[in-house]
């Protein structure tokens, strides 16, 4: 079983780290734990507006509901995938197939030319961030409650005293909260952080930034294609599928 590592005794080797706080003459007292917990919850945020440096992706399910365009996800700050689920009405056994969102620009989405209104697959998204997470537009409005999934970064959220930080996140990550935690009690406190501990962070924050990249593989989806693949005909008439011949 793994050893619980709570937010106090992350804080108590932040401050050891700092050089604040000596290991073998001082203790952490009330005040000093209190500010740490707020400056470490500060710390969070930055980095969590900073999506680069959260490096799990979480998987989101919802139904869309039928004629609804928005849709509000706590905490979402990235998708990297969109997608839903459609069942063939075709077969009378459940045959059910995932179908790919294309992502649109702010400008496409909202200035482009289009029918307004229209209710079938919802091929389309665009996200907005806002207070508490994002504003997720979809086009055409769905005609069913088709279940979808999301795959993309959620912000890092607030942490209190005893919560064992073993269960959010990897050893490696509670080192780079330590050492980042470390220089911003350094700076609370206008004290110059120890040089070794900024290079240690800098090192630390250049390897995360590169450890969970955003997907930019570009895909292009063709909605009035005349050959294979989907057409204005399968999306308005047929639903996603072609009876079968």
């Amino acid at each position: 079983m793994a050893v619980a590592y709570t937010t106090r005794q992350l804080i108590i080797d932040s401050y050891y780290l700092s050089g604040i706080v000596g290991r073998n003459y001082e203790f952490t007292t009330g005040d000093e734990i209190n500010d740490g917990l707020d400056r470490l919850n500060d710390f969070l945020q930055i980095k969590g507006a900073e999506t680069k440096f959260i490096q799990y992706y979480t998987k989101f399910e919802d139904n869309f509901v039928i004629g609804q365009e928005v849709y509000f996800i706590p905490n979402l700050v990235e998708i990297d995938t969109f997608t839903f689920f459609l069942t063939n009405p075709y077969q009378t056994s459940t045959t059910t197939v995932r179908f790919q969102m294309e992502n649109l620009s702010r400008e496409e989405y909202f200035a482009y030319p289009r029918a307004e209104g229209v209710k079938s697959l919802p091929y389309t998204w665009h996200m907005e961030r806002c207070l508490g997470g994002c504003n997720i537009y979809v086009y055409f409005l769905p005609v069913q409650p088709y279940l979808f999934q999301i795959t993309g970064k959620f912000a890092l959220l607030n942490t209190g005293l005893n919560q064992d930080l073993s269960q959010l996140f990897d050893g490696w990550y509670l080192t780079y909260l330590k050492y980042g935690l470390a220089i911003w009690l350094c700076e609370w406190r206008s004290v110059t952080p120890p040089l070794s501990v900024v290079k240690t962070f800098e090192q630390m924050e250049q390897s995360l930034s590169t450890l969970s990249p955003f997907d930019f593989t570009l895909r292009k989806l063709e909605y009035f294609a005349t050959g294979g693949g989907l057409n204005w005909g399968d999306i308005t008439y047929g639903k996603g599928w072609r009876k079968p011949s």
